[in-house]
């Protein structure tokens, strides 16, 4: 952008298209962030100068010369890496003609690079790799060059076309744009076709309502058009058209090869759904939408409560409400539901895409709303069929039937890739045999890293896995994972009872040859963490009324003879009597008031 003068330089800084402090502090990118940039270039430079023409760049490029210069116009889409958000990077990237395959030069391929180059080259765009961070004392220029060629199945590629750059330092930058301007063929120009425009992204205005971010891909859009999104239905008119520069500017229409903003005056940012369609409101019918939409489907399930006393309950109730509301008017994939927990009082039940949008939003909870919060262990959905043929999803374990009404269960399975020091490859066969998933297939980039194909059930990679790799392998592992279908399981309910009585909030759907290990380590870390009541305390893992694992609390003893200095021995053993009768009755009829820490301890053990 400072090469270009899209920013000037005295208002440059450190990763400048990173508008939050998160995403500051993380090193990563967590909503996508385009950018229009007009670049003017000496012909000279241009090394195929008679063939110039089809070097021009996404979305279109003017044909102005001006003495020794052409002039370009090009778009780019910085989007995230994490796998969490694969469906927009999917979307931005059917938005354009070309991706540059940035890799980091001290880190080489990781797993992230390796499922984002699959969706590009689904896309059929252009790839131009380069490795950044040359600067950096520890660069691996050599390796990353070879693992780059592993990646690309193309061990003849030239070093000279992996392009070598220093983002900090500038250096490489100008003949990585060059290149760019050079492979990369300029979109077509089809604006006398009907309106057709792709949604790859929205934001939310207090002003304009909710913001379409798109690429136009047949005919025009204008100011005070009349259109209609295809999938969602909802009709509005264009309040304003305007391009990314990279704040929004203005421009009053956007052709066909274009990619800009259309404010819609839309309260409700699930009506702009990301993959949607847009046309004009009378085409709707006649047209084909745009291929690749797909609904967006949280698949992890976590509780918020507010974790303040109960003089400050209704308040912050109310404020986690409110704050969940403004967060789902730019992110629409996040779902919440309320929810009442005998244990942890009133709160919400909320869907997300995976564990970095669930880190996300309850980080974002307690910075920009002053939330303190309990987040209970994430589970994620089950497909069950019931005998009488009627299919629902499950969300939590007091939605399952019981067995006898169950014909099957099903649950999300995802193939699990990992690109390791190839060092630890036995540790991580060790590690990966625990999740009672399939083996698939191992490669190897180069001669010191490796990378394994697992398929595997999400539900034992969301918790504490990522953890786990990063332990086994010292820090240097990387993953991604992607959804491949829905695998039957034999599943059941684990129910925790407390004094015979079954404590909702520690139940869980786990299959059934796990059943007893998982019931015996919980009923065992109660047992630690649990106060000592005044009489005996039973602790029991129950699956369906059978009896998996039990621990016993003793009762706390009081001396109830202290106050004696003398006398009879019958007046002891009465107190005595009396105080065995007091706890066979409070055996049979007394209750457990479970603190809120137990729960915490149990929840995030």
């Amino acid at each position: 952008m400072e090469l270009t003068g899209t920013v000037e330089k005295r208002k440059m800084r450190q990763q400048y298209l990173d508008t939050m402090d998160l995403e500051r502090e993380r090193g990563i990118t967590i909503k996508l962030q385009p950018v229009r940039m007009d670049y003017k270039i000496q012909i000279s430079n241009i090394k195929n100068q008679n063939d110039n023409e089809k070097f021009k760049i996404n979305p279109v490029a003017r044909d102005t010369e001006t003495f020794n210069f052409k002039f370009y116009t090009l778009n780019l889409i910085d989007t995230p890496g994490h796998v969490d958000f694969s469906y927009e990077v999917s979307r931005s990237l059917a938005a354009v003609e070309g991706a540059i395959l940035l890799v980091d030069a001290t880190k080489g391929v990781q797993a992230q690079t390796l499922a984002n180059l699959h969706l590009a080259r689904e896309q059929g765009l252009v790839i131009i790799p380069a490795i950044n961070k040359i600067d950096l004392p520890g660069a691996r220029e050599q390796e990353v060059e070879e693992e780059i060629r592993k990646i690309l199945e193309a061990e003849n590629i030239a070093a000279a076309e992996i392009y070598k750059i220093s983002a900090k330092e500038g250096t490489g930058v100008e003949e990585l744009l060059q290149a760019v301007i050079e492979k990369v063929p300029s979109p077509k120009n089809e604006t006398s076709k009907p309106l057709r425009a792709l949604v790859f992204d929205s934001a939310y205005d207090v002003y304009k309502g909710v913001l379409a971010y798109l690429r136009v891909v047949d005919g025009e859009i204008k100011q005070g058009d009349k259109i209609v999104f295809m999938a969602a239905g909802a009709k509005i008119e264009v309040l304003e058209t305007g391009i990314f520069k990279p704040d929004l500017k203005p421009t009053g229409k956007l052709s066909a090869g274009e990619i800009g903003y259309v404010a819609t005056g839309l309260k409700e940012v699930a009506l702009c759904r990301v993959g949607d369609s847009i046309t004009h409101f009378p085409l709707a019918s006649a047209l084909t939408p745009l291929p690749g939409y797909r609904e967006p489907k949280p698949m992890i399930f976590a509780s918020f409560y507010p974790s303040s006393g109960p003089e400050r309950e209704n308040h912050d109730y109310n404020l986690l409400r409110d704050a969940l509301g403004k967060l789902r008017l730019s992110d629409a994939a996040l779902v919440f539901e309320p929810e009442n927990s005998e244990a942890l009082g009133r709160g919400f039940k909320c869907g997300f895409l995976g564990m970095l949008h669930l880190e996300i939003v309850s980080e974002r909870l307690r910075r920009e709303y002053g939330l303190q919060l309990i987040v209970t262990t994430p589970s994620v959905v089950y497909q069950l069929k019931e005998k009488s043929g009627q299919e629902k999803f499950i969300y939590s374990p007091q939605q399952l039937p019981d067995a006898s009404r169950i014909e099957r269960i099903s649950e999300p399975w995802v193939k699990l890739e990992i690109i390791s020091p190839s060092e630890y490859l036995g540790m991580l066969s060790k590690l990966l045999q625990n999740l009672g998933g399939v083996y698939a297939d191992t490669k190897y980039l180069g001669s010191q890293r490796v990378v394994i194909t697992y398929e595997a059930p999400l539900r034992e990679i969301i918790v504490d896995f990522y953890d786990k790799l990063k332990s086994v392998t010292s820090g240097y592992a990387s993953m991604s994972y992607e959804l491949i279908g829905w695998r039957e399981n034999y599943l059941v309910r684990l129910d925790i009872l407390v004094a015979r009585e079954i404590v909702e909030a520690f139940s869980r759907i786990v299959p059934q040859d796990k059943a007893q290990s998982e019931g015996r380590l919980t009923v065992a870390k109660l047992k630690e963490i649990l106060p000592a009541q005044l009489f005996m305390v039973s602790l029991q893992a129950v699956v369906g009324g059978k009896i998996l694992a039990r621990e016993d609390i003793r009762a706390r003893r009081k001396d109830v003879t202290g106050y004696l200095y003398g006398g009879d021995v019958t007046r002891k053993r009465k107190l005595l009597e009396k105080q065995k009768k007091g706890k066979k009755r409070m055996l049979l009829s007394g209750r457990v008031n479970i603190p809120q820490e137990v729960f915490l301890k149990i929840l995030r053990k």
